[in-house]
């Protein structure tokens, strides 16, 4: 599971007493500017320092219980110091003169580490598909904020509430292109908001829809639903309004930016017109979780693998990370004319069935309608995920590097040779 265990001793009086607002003041008892030494733990290594926005440094804890078959106490590594560099640029620079012992390779700088491999003394690990799933989703939220205005142009709100409107773009943006293009070849087709390493996977050979490239069968969706074109070829809605909106992205994630660069491309051949906006990821998760002023969004999140609740908080009507329909938070103004959708208030019952059974098919089952749901609703589309790749210096040993784990999941065991 995701709860971890917290020692009384340190904890206890946090839990039961509350600050000002009525909070646990657990909440806030361990925070960034908190003296390492306070901090407890059991696992094999504890906090030495922590430099907010450059580094995280990790010593080896002297009270952790595993030793290996000869008695030799675990882990080996005495110190880990874990880098903060927010460009992959820099990563890739500092990476290559030797600074860093392990990157997480994009594609983009692939054929290029592939060419160094043997003369820079690393290995490229191959993880298989990233267990983070990207998507472009639009903003499906009808509610006002508390001065009255909506969080959505009520025109723009109509078009992204029709399923037609999600699915004709769905078929409008070529996946394959995105996998050659932007991933080098190097990533696969993501159907399923479900990572396709779970026993809980649905694929689309069992069953779930999918939307491959169709540009005609999204402009006749699109005309089906009412819409129609100008002599420019240019798509308007029923009341004559031009179809065109935002597509938000971050900045810091160049390959991201280039896939909303292909959407805009893309939906520009059915006659939507998108305009970028790149911005920081602070701004960005400002407009999705805040003021939710946003249109649409070039996004990811975290798939669930061995536990399909663990990306519970993304699909829940009332999660905190509830992107595509956010509702009212704990902090936060109160919303006017929020609304559920019925098949939201679906997966909220299928994921509140699913947290309580215990057997595995009656769960397997619970999921895949879920996945059904998602794939028939679309309130996001699946992009493609990259391959997840690795490079570790061959002076570490004992790696067993795996997409799920990384390659520090078996921290106990690695070595750092001598010579």
């Amino acid at each position: 599971g995701t709860l971890a265990i917290l020692p009384a001793h340190a904890l206890r009086e946090s839990v039961q007493a509350t600050d000002g607002n009525g909070n646990p003041q657990f909440l806030s008892t361990w925070g960034t500017n908190t003296n390492p030494q306070d901090i407890v733990s059991n696992g094999p290594y504890r906090l030495q320092k922590y430099t907010p926005a450059e580094r995280v440094i990790l010593q080896r804890n002297p009270y952790y219980w595993r030793a290996d078959a000869q008695g030799n106490p675990q882990p080996y590594i005495q110190r880990i110091v874990l880098q903060v560099i927010p460009s992959s640029d820099n990563q890739l620079l500092r990476f290559r003169s030797g600074e860093l012992d392990s990157l997480r390779v994009n594609p983009e700088a692939f054929g290029l580490l592939k060419r160094e491999e043997k003369r820079g003394k690393y290995t490229i690990y191959n993880g298989g598909p990233m267990p983070s799933i990207r998507f472009v989703g639009f903003n499906l939220n009808k509610a006002r904020n508390a001065q009255g205005k909506p969080f959505v142009d009520p025109i723009k709100s109509r078009w992204f509430n029709t399923l037609a409107f999600r699915q004709a773009v769905a078929y409008a943006i070529d996946r394959e292109k995105m996998k050659t293009n932007i991933y080098r070849g190097l990533g696969e087709v993501q159907h399923s908001p479900i990572a396709v390493q779970s026993p809980y996977y649905l694929s689309p050979e069992d069953g779930l829809k999918v939307y491959n490239y169709q540009p005609q069968k999204a402009k006749q969706l699109l005309l089906e639903a009412g819409f129609r074109y100008n002599s420019q070829n240019q798509l308007l809605d029923w009341d004559g309004n031009r179809v065109q909106f935002t597509l938000l992205v971050k900045s810091d994630d160049k390959s991201r930016v280039d896939a909303a660069v292909q959407i805009k491309q893309d939906l520009s051949q059915i006659g939507i017109e998108a305009d970028l906006q790149v911005l920081s990821f602070n701004l960005v998760l400002r407009k999705l979780l805040s003021t939710r002023d946003w249109e649409c969004y070039v996004g990811a999140f975290g798939a669930g693998v061995s536990e399909p609740h663990s990306i519970f908080v993304f699909w829940y009507s009332g999660g905190s990370f509830h992107q595509f329909n956010q509702g009212p938070q704990p902090g936060q103004p109160p919303l006017e004319g929020w609304e559920v959708s019925d098949w939201e208030q679906e997966i909220d019952r299928l994921f509140n069935a699913g947290i309580k059974e215990l057997d595995q098919s009656k769960r397997k089952a619970i999921y895949g309608r879920f996945q059904e749901i998602v794939a028939e609703e679309l309130p996001v589309f699946f992009l493609v995920n990259s391959l997840d790749f690795q490079a570790v210096r061959d002076r570490i040993e004992n790696i067993k590097f795996s997409g799920l784990g990384g390659p520090l999941w078996n921290i106990d065991e690695l070595r750092i040779a001598e010579n």
